[in-house]
């Protein structure tokens, strides 16, 4: 059982009220039994929580967790060099007659295996959950063939059993 009262927070409490976000200043936050049990102002804490223990947040502002709903984390290759090409003013055919573009990632992602998917996307994944993201919809597309469609669809459902989101 996890209990205990977040105190001097902010928190976006993402209700209509006059401050954006619904935000509540000089906030607390009761967890009881890991669910959020009550929130408000903090000195309207009701007392039946007086016994739980206390974190002082230090003004540290709580919002609602994040969901990324379009996300191509499972893909094999790396294409930073592009993107520094296209800020130096290449379009994308230059760089496509070079052999980069999308094409590039599928070739990538065809050619590597499950086990180097997961191990490529794990800390795109870490990266997200550290940024306050809760729930990722995983999307294929690098693939382009049924055999390899379902290789990234695979290693997405090991994504979700190793990092449970």
């Amino acid at each position: 059982m996890t209990s205990k009262i977040l105190l001097n927070a902010n928190i976006a409490s993402m209700t209509a009220n006059i401050n954006a976000y619904g935000l509540i200043y000089n906030a607390a936050l009761v967890i009881n039994d890991s669910v959020i049990a009550w929130l408000g102002e903090q000195d309207q804490l009701p007392t039946k929580y007086a016994e739980f223990p206390i974190e002082n947040l230090e003004g540290r502002l709580i919002t609602p967790a994040l969901i990324d709903c379009h996300t191509h984390l499972v893909y094999g290759g790396y294409r930073a060099r592009e993107f520094e090409l296209r800020l130096l003013g290449a379009s994308y055919a230059e760089i496509a007659r070079q052999g980069g573009g999308i094409i590039s990632t599928v070739m990538a992602t065809r050619k590597q295996t499950e086990a180097e998917l997961l191990k490529a996307a794990l800390p795109r994944v870490d990266a997200l959950l550290a940024e306050g993201v809760c729930t990722v919809e995983i999307k294929s597309g690098y693939g382009l063939t049924i055999h390899d469609e379902l290789k990234m669809l695979r290693v997405a459902r090991n994504i979700e059993i190793a990092r449970a989101i």
